[in-house]
């Protein structure tokens, strides 16, 4: 028979295709590398509490250690038989030194032990996805500065609304994905309790100090409640949660720059290194790096739906259904990094064509509320600028001119309050810095958002 290491209670052999539906190596060797981590943490405490004799933890630290080896050069062998990365290791431990390689799993189930490895695993990609963040912004901070004094036209509802910096619109960005920099943050320090020790649900009979563990793998502390410790995911639905949120900040940014970069608009220009041909149309020069993180994004979401749905019927404590966890988890993940990675080129390299940023600033009547607060400051009541602007931008409309084109007789058939200072209070870049109050578009109020973004940046880079 192939004895499996729970088989001592069964006749028969398991099923070679329930075998195989059952198996998870494929998927969470990925965690090899922090189970031996946790492994050796687990075995130091068991010797410091006489649980295992000093021979006995040599042997076995020693065993673990070239185990760590093999899987760092890729002779580890995996093998659906061995069902998952824990039995994987703990079996090829026990061929190399002999029964006492048993004792590892003393004081400890596959329960505890899969939510360690998973933990371990989040602590270190939470690092990584910080960095990349910080780096993100950094290239739209430096992107911002480098074209402070762009002007662009601002969009609600797709059509042109107000004249901006494009400063500004970059900094909103920045904005957002500070919001998930610190999102990060916070939910790292739910992430940071230790669960070894909880065993299968219980606790164990025997004597550990689960404190010792988690200082030693830089936990805040243990967890409290065994039967919790087991059962919980609420870690990985929150990561995912937070990056099925950055990623809609990707995807919003990703639909900006292809509508940007369309010739219809023309406001930027994209680096060939980030776009794609036409397999039979020559002239084409496709954005499919931005497509692919929209795309990427719905998948993402379809990760963290699955792990709602899969958690929200389970009983207390561990089911078996916690195995389908790792592989959503997996993939948002790397998915999220490489989409990181990708957008933070392509604002980086993309050019602006400032001539048409500026052009498409000032058409559609984009300073029309500025013209209404002009009449307002003259003495109308706002509701009766509203009013007269509106019949002033039919007329034009009518007559295919923009505001400026107006000229000042025009405009006194509307209201007398209209002097020849107008045309200067019309003008887009008046517009632009007449927006002075905190968090404004003009560039005295976005050199203060830089300030404030750079003081973020070396702050959490240090």
């Amino acid at each position: 028979m192939n004895i499996k290491p729970w088989g001592g209670r069964f006749k028969k052999n398991i099923d070679k295709d329930a075998e195989a539906f059952s198996a998870s190596i494929s998927i969470d060797k990925e965690l090899a590398l922090y189970d031996i981590k946790g492994s050796l943490a687990h075995i130091d405490m068991l010797n410091k509490q006489g649980i295992l004799s000093n021979d006995e933890y040599i042997t076995i630290k020693d065993g673990l250690l070239k185990i760590e080896s093999e899987i760092k050069t890729g002779s580890f062998v995996y093998t659906e038989a061995d069902e998952d990365i824990h039995m994987a290791i703990e079996k090829r431990l026990i061929s190399l030194v002999g029964p006492v390689g048993g004792k590892i799993h003393t004081a400890r189930s596959r329960n505890d032990q899969v939510v360690l490895d998973v933990k371990l695993y989040l602590k270190d990609k939470i690092q990584d996805i910080k960095q990349l963040l910080l780096t993100l912004l950094e290239t739209i901070i430096d992107k911002a500065e480098k074209h402070i004094d762009i002007v662009m036209p601002g969009y609600t509802h797709l059509q042109i609304a107000q004249p901006i910096l494009f400063a500004h619109y970059m900094l909103a960005y920045f904005e957002m994905f500070k919001r998930d920099y610190l999102r990060l943050l916070d939910a790292f320090k739910r992430l940071n309790y230790c669960p070894l020790g909880a065993a299968a649900l219980a606790g164990t009979n025997f004597d550990i100090n689960r404190f010792y563990v988690s200082n030693k793998l830089d936990f805040i502390a243990p967890t409290t409640n065994s039967i919790d410790t087991v059962s919980d995911r609420d870690f990985i639905i929150e990561l995912l949660s937070i990056i099925s949120i950055s990623m809609m900040h990707l995807s919003r940014l990703s639909e900006d720059l292809i509508i940007y970069s369309t010739s219809e608009f023309s406001l930027i220009t994209l680096s060939d290194e980030f776009t794609t041909g036409s397999s039979i149309m020559p002239q084409k020069k496709n954005p499919d790096m931005l497509e692919l993180t929209r795309g990427k994004c719905g998948i993402i979401y379809g990760h963290l739906m699955s792990l709602l749905t899969l958690l929200k019927g389970l009983p207390l404590s561990y089911n078996r259904d916690l195995q389908e966890d790792k592989k959503p988890l997996f993939e948002s993940i790397k998915d999220y990094m490489n989409s990181l990675v990708i957008i933070r080129k392509i604002v980086d390299t993309m050019e602006l064509n400032k001539a048409k940023m500026e052009t498409s600033a000032k058409s559609n009547f984009s300073t029309a509320t500025d013209l209404a607060d002009y009449l307002t400051f003259k003495g109308l009541p706002f509701r009766e600028s509203h009013r007269v602007v509106g019949a002033i931008v039919l007329y034009a409309s009518e007559n295919k001119k923009e505001l400026t084109d107006i000229t000042l007789d025009e405009y006194k058939k509307f209201s007398e309050l209209i002097d020849s200072d107008v045309y200067e209070y019309i003008d887009v870049y008046n517009s632009v810095n007449r927006k002075k109050a905190y968090g404004g578009t003009s560039k005295k109020s976005v050199e203060e958002q830089i300030k404030a973004g750079r003081i973020f940046l070396k702050e959490n880079e240090e």
